[in-house]
């Protein structure tokens, strides 16, 4: 032999090998008897032992029929001995042989003839007990019977994971014939699957010897090349009798309805979650654009790659009209994008836009009904988009499925929400249409009520400013300075007023409030109390006076109460008198020295009736300043009021500054972002220059 060609017990020499103990032959415990022309035994193999219980000192040289046959058998047995011998024609057949123990044993026999090189005839008789044969042929029967009428698809592949066989039922999950796949790796049939991970699961279960169970995979193949299909696949190493592996089996069980419906049940959880998510996180203010914003970043990703809110025009001005056939102005609200993409650029950067009556967004605003194109084609993208370049950025972007529903509210349609899938390869169905239909009927809700309260707000807004003084008077003795700001967005306006009041001979009183309450009635219950406020100043009536004849007027105002201090200043004397009804104490900050809460008593809001109110003095030189304000510039949810306070007096401790400049900043640095009260502020200063004392005209 070569010495470069492999030895022959190794596999591949030309097909030949030596096969290791275990196999089929010694499964069955084939025995070979060989006997001369005159019957003697004249080969014995070992397997023989076992077959008839003789060792072959004990049979070779003896007469086969004596040994092995029973007496009233032998007769039969020597004459079919010697037709094998006279034709040359073959036996087979079952025989009762006696064994060595004295029992009888079936045992199934294949005799024939045999000649050597000098002529002499013998006969080889190839025996295996019956009852192991018929065993080992029914395993083989119902090995195949169970393979090739199974409803799963079933596969052996040997250990370099070539199929070896296929059922009929595999054969026709991947819509190739068995003899095609025969010699083939899976990578060949199964090309339009996850191949890789399955070869990949073949090779551990054949390394390892554990077994893969339920190993779900999704794809196409030939039997049905347009839709998905799932499967559960499971693989197992087979080994011989003796341990020898000699590949691996796999079964194929179609399960895409239980996959289906599993998928079914998996977008109902997520939808629903989504739709418990947009209840939660929609409509948390009454702020139109902020509603809009939650609205498309629960949306995204879940649901679409890109979301947006566009609002009619009309509805923002809350213009309700019947629905048009021309085009229609909407103002974009918000865009949200599951990822970095120009398309969410492209929505972002159209601004009061008219949107032709051919466009899909109209088309839904003036039918009240959603809009689904679930796959987008170029004219599409052209209706869905504002202009050419727009529509040429949504192409880019990969957009190809698109749908809008309608934003509604009390029977009108506010606008719509439009949805863009781009990355997210599944169009969108009917279900997603459900879906946003579902979370824009609760956003419409939302932004319509947004839209109302700021149109109540705005109003309440102006009517406040317009009760307030506008350019305040430039009193004798006096610098003054002011501000107003309203509350947040998120709350309604209160009813905090200012007011400074000329008085006769060169006096001035200086007013601050607050009406306890919010909205349009606040408003003008503040309106009310600053014009009797101005009534009982040109009485010249003292602090305390003009706080009494205020409560009574409070009192009628449907339950409605209002903090106040009113004071009195004369140049002259530079004598401030000062009443308080319930309010936050003033600020003094004396000229060169440290600010300091002045002392009043504190008196009961104005409404509350039957306490009395009493007059403090106190003087304001020439640099001194006051401070009055309300409680929104220094109350918060999460401090005490002491300590607000101190940090109002620390904040008045820093240099100086104009007293505008000193208004503003006071607002900037004290009041909490997330204070939802109005704040007015009103600050005096005594000035040097004041002139001979004169009546005021009346």
């Amino acid at each position: 032999m070569d010495a470069h060609e492999p030895p022959p017990e190794r596999e591949g020499y030309g097909g030949a090998g030596a096969s290791p103990p275990g196999g089929l032959l010694d499964l069955l415990n084939v025995a070979a008897v060989v006997l001369d022309a005159g019957g003697r035994i004249v080969f014995w193999s070992p397997q023989a032992d076992e077959v008839f219980g003789y060792a072959a000192e004990e049979a070779l040289g003896r007469y086969a029929a004596r040994l092995l046959v029973h007496e009233e058998q032998r007769d039969l047995v020597i004459r079919l001995f010697a037709e094998v011998m006279e034709t040359g024609e073959s036996w087979a057949g079952a025989f009762p042989i006696r064994h060595k123990d004295g029992k009888t044993r079936l045992v199934e026999f294949r005799n024939m003839r045999l000649v050597d090189d000098l002529g002499d005839i013998y006969a080889l008789g190839i025996a295996a007990d019956r009852s192991t044969l018929q065993r080992v042929e029914t395993d083989l029967a119902l090995s195949q019977r169970l393979v090739s009428q199974a409803p799963i698809g079933i596969a052996l592949l040997d250990t370099d994971l070539r199929y070896v066989l296929v059922n009929p039922e595999l054969e026709r999950i991947n819509g190739i014939p068995a003899a095609d796949h025969l010699g083939r790796h899976p990578h060949d049939i199964l090309t339009a699957l996850d191949v890789d991970s399955i070869e990949s699961a073949m090779r551990k279960a054949l390394l390892t010897g554990i077994p893969l169970i339920d190993q779900h995979t999704v794809g196409r193949t030939r039997a049905d090349p347009d839709h998905d299909h799932a499967w559960s696949v499971s693989h197992y190493r087979l080994e011989d009798a003796s341990g020898r592996v000699i590949g691996v089996a796999n079964s194929v069980i179609d399960v895409s309805e239980r996959h289906q419906a599993a998928t079914e049940a998996d977008r109902a959880r997520r939808r629903l979650t989504m739709i418990a998510d947009a209840s939660a996180r929609v409509g948390t203010t009454l702020e139109v654009e902020h509603t809009a914003q939650e609205l498309v970043e629960v949306a995204v990703p879940d649901l679409a790659d890109v979301a947006s809110v566009d609002v009619l025009e009309t509805a923002l001005a809350l213009r309700r009209s019947a629905p048009s056939e021309g085009p229609e102005l909407f103002r974009p609200l918000a865009v949200a994008a599951a990822y970095a993409t120009p398309a969410a650029v492209a929505l972002q950067a159209v601004d009061h836009a008219p949107h032709g009556a051919d466009r899909l967004i109209t088309q839904c605003v003036h039918t009240g009904r959603p809009v689904l194109v679930s796959h987008t084609g170029p004219e599409d993208l052209e209706r869905i988009a504002l202009s050419a370049e727009s529509a040429a950025v949504f192409t880019q972007a990969g957009v190809h499925s698109y749908l809008a529903v309608p934003l509604i509210a009390r029977d009108e349609v506010l606008g719509a929400f439009g949805l863009l899938r781009a990355r997210n390869q599944l169009p969108f169905d009917e279900d997603d249409v459900l879906l946003a239909v579902e979370l824009a009927a609760r956003a419409g809700v939302a932004i319509d009520n947004a839209g109302l309260y700021q149109s109540v707000r705005s109003t309440a807004e102006t009517l406040q400013r317009s009760l307030l003084p506008g350019e305040l008077p430039q009193p004798t003795g006096l610098n003054v300075a002011s501000y107003y700001q309203p509350a947040q967005a998120s709350s309604e306006v209160g009813g905090d007023w200012y007011d400074v009041i000329p008085l006769a001979r060169d006096k001035t009183a200086l007013v601050i409030g607050d009406v306890m309450g919010n909205g349009i009635d606040a408003a003008a219950t503040m309106g009310r109390l600053r014009t009797a406020t101005s009534a009982f100043a040109d009485l010249d009536l003292a602090p305390a006076e003009v706080l009494r004849h205020l409560d009574k007027i409070t009192c009628g105002l449907e339950h409605y109460i209002a903090t106040c201090i009113y004071a009195t200043y004369d140049p002259h004397t530079h004598r401030c008198h000062i009443a308080n009804a319930g309010h936050l104490p003033p600020v003094l900050v004396p000229s060169g020295r440290l600010p300091e809460l002045l002392e009043l008593a504190p008196g009961a809001p104005l409404g509350v009736g039957g306490v009395p109110f009493h007059t403090t003095a106190f003087d304001l030189n020439p640099g001194d300043r006051i401070v009055l304000y309300t409680d929104g510039l220094v109350e918060t949810r999460h401090h005490h009021i002491d300590e607000r306070l101190n940090t109002l007096l620390r904040t008045l401790k820093e240099p100086r500054r104009p007293l505008d400049d000193t208004c503003r900043w006071l607002v900037d640095v004290l009041r909490d972002t997330d204070d939802h009260d109005d704040v007015a502020l009103l600050i005096a200063q005594a000035t040097l220059d004041v002139p001979e004392r004169h009546p005021r005209s009346t």
